[in-house]
C-alpha cells in the first residue's frame, strides 16, 4: 500500500477536546440555541400545566382594589398632595438661610423636624387609616422615602455652597462652575438656585443627589419617550399577570406547610417559588428592569436629564453598590464619605450604610402591612457577614454564583415569611 493511500485512509489526528479551554474553540452558538429552545418549551409546558390546574387567574380589575379599599376614600392620593408642604418648607428654610434670617443651627433644626415628620406622618396615616391598603401604603411610603433622600441632599448641597468662599466656588466641579451649558445657557450659582422651578425639577429628576446644574439633553426625544412609556406599561402588566397566575398560587399553597412547620414541605415550596417555576424567575428579572430602566428612562426623557448611568457582580458588596446607581450615589455622597471624614473606619461606615438600607427596607414593608417582623431588616443586615465571606474566600465565578444564590433564595424566603405572618394575623383571625 502506498504512502498516499495510507494518508487518505487516516481519519484521526491529535487534538484537544472541544470542551477543553486549551482547544481554543469558543463558538457555542449551537448549545445556546438548544438552551433557548428548551427554555421556551419548558415555559410552554409550565404555562399549560398552570392553566389546566388553576384556570385563568389574571384579573386587571383586581389590581385597582389593591390601591383602593374604599372608592370614596383616597388617603394615598391625599398624602401625595400633602408632600408638597414638606418640599416648600425645605425651600423656604434654604431661602431664609441664604439671606441670613436663620442661623445655621436654626436652619438645621428646621430641616431635621421637617424630615422627621416626613417619615413619621405618612407612616402614622398608613397605620391608623383603615381605608389605606398595603399596596397603596407601600407606594406612598416609597414616594416619601425618595423625597426624604432628595431633601436631605438638597440641604447638604446648599449648606456646602454657603460654606465655600467666593474664591473656592470658582474651583468647584461642574455644578458650581461658570462655564456654559449646552445651548449657551450660563450655569446657576448659589443662591440663584433657590427657586420653585429649580426645586420641582429636582423632585421629578431621576436622581437623589442634588446639583445646582444638572447635565441636560438638548431636547425631549418624543418617539423614544413614547417607546419607553409603552415598554413600562407593557412590562408592568406582564409582571402583574405573571404574579397573579404563578406566584400567588405557590404562596397560597405554602401556608399549610408553614403552619404545620413541615420543614421538608417548606423547603420544597421555597425552592419552587425561587427557581423551579421559570415565570417566577422571569418576574425577578423583569422587576428591576421595569423600575430602574424603563421608569428611570421615562423620567430622564421628560426632564431632559442627561446622566444615564445604569453589571456582572462578583461580590455581594459590588452588587449592592451598583444594582441601584441613584441610591448608591446618594449613600456614597451624603452618608459614607461624611462618616469617613469624621474619622470612622471603612468597616463601620459600610455597616452604617447597610443599617440605613435595612431600616428603609423594613420601613417600606412592615408599616404598609401593619406588622413588624424584621425579616427585611435581618435580610439586609445578613448581607454584611455574607459580603465579608464572599470577599475573603470567593472570587470570580464563585463569587458571582454566591450573589445569585443569596438573591434567588433570600428574597422568596422573606416573601414567604411576610405572607405567612400577614395571613396568620388577618385572614386566620377572621376565619376563627
Amino acid at each position: 500500500m502506498t504512502h498516499a493511500s495510507i494518508c487518505f485512509c487516516s481519519c484521526h489526528k491529535t487534538q484537544e477536546s472541544l470542551l477543553s479551554s486549551a482547544s481554543g474553540y469558543n463558538n457555542y452558538r449551537g448549545i445556546l440555541n438548544w438552551c433557548v429552545v428548551m427554555l421556551v418549551l419548558n415555559n410552554a409546558r409550565l404555562f399549560l400545566e398552570n392553566l389546566l390546574r388553576y384556570g385563568v387567574l389574571v384579573d386587571p380589575i383586581q389590581v385597582i382594589s389593591l390601591f383602593l379599599h374604599d372608592p370614596y376614600s383616597w388617603p394615598a392620593a391625599c398624602l401625595l398632595i400633602v408632600s408638597n408642604v414638606f418640599i416648600l418648607v425645605a425651600l423656604y428654610t434654604e431661602r431664609q438661610l441664604s439671606k441670613g434670617s436663620f442661623s445655621e443651627p436654626v436652619g438645621f433644626l428646621v430641616h431635621c423636624i421637617n424630615m422627621a415628620i416626613m417619615l413619621t406622618f405618612p407612616a402614622a396615616v398608613v397605620l391608623l387609616v383603615p381605608s389605606m391598603t398595603p399596596v397603596g401604603g407601600a407606594f406612598v411610603l416609597g414616594i416619601y422615602t425618595i423625597l426624604f433622600l432628595k431633601l436631605y441632599s438638597y440641604k447638604d448641597v446648599n449648606m456646602w455652597c454657603r460654606e465655600l468662599s467666593t474664591v473656592k466656588a470658582k474651583k468647584l466641579a461642574r455644578s458650581l462652575s461658570s462655564q456654559h451649558l449646552n445651548g449657551g445657557d450660563r450655569k446657576v450659582c448659589y443662591p440663584g438656585n433657590l427657586t420653585i422651578r429649580d426645586m420641582y425639577y429636582f423632585v421629578f429628576a431621576p436622581t437623589l443627589c442634588y446639583e445646582l446644574n444638572f447635565p441636560r439633553s438638548p431636547k425631549i426625544r418624543t418617539s423614544f419617550l413614547l417607546r419607553r412609556l409603552f415598554e413600562m406599561l407593557f412590562f408592568i402588566q406582564l409582571l402583574v399577570g405573571l404574579t397573579q397566575q404563578w406566584m400567588i398560587p405557590i404562596i397560597q399553597s405554602s401556608m399549610k406547610p408553614l403552619e404545620d412547620m413541615d420543614l421538608s414541605r417548606m423547603t420544597e415550596r421555597l425552592l419552587r417559588l425561587a427557581v423551579s417555576k421559570n415565570p417566577t424567575l422571569t418576574v425577578k428579572l423583569l422587576e428591576p428592569f421595569t423600575k430602574l430602566v424603563c421608569l428611570h428612562a421615562c423620567c430622564e426623557l421628560m426632564t431632559i436629564f442627561a446622566d444615564s448611568s445604569f453589571r456582572n457582580s462578583e461580590t455581594v458588596t459590588y452588587f449592592w453598590q451598583n444594582w441601584n446607581i441613584p441610591v448608591h450615589k446618594w449613600c456614597l455622597r451624603h452618608f459614607y464619605k461624611p462618616l469617613l471624614r469624621r474619622g470612622f473606619s471603612k468597616m463601620v461606615s459600610q455597616s452604617a450604610v447597610f443599617f440605613l438600607s435595612a431600616f428603609f427596607h423594613e420601613y417600606l414593608v412592615s408599616v404598609p402591612l401593619r406588622m413588624f417582623r424584621l425579616w427585611a431588616f435581618t435580610g439586609m443586615m445578613a448581607q454584611l457577614p455574607l459580603a465579608w465571606f464572599v470577599g475573603r474566600f470567593l472570587r470570580g465565578n464563585y463569587g458571582n454564583a454566591a450573589v445569585w444564590i443569596s438573591l434567588i433564595i433570600g428574597q422568596p424566603f422573606a416573601v414567604l415569611m411576610y405572607v405567612h405572618d400577614y395571613y396568620v394575623l388577618h385572614f386566620r383571625q377572621e376565619a376563627d
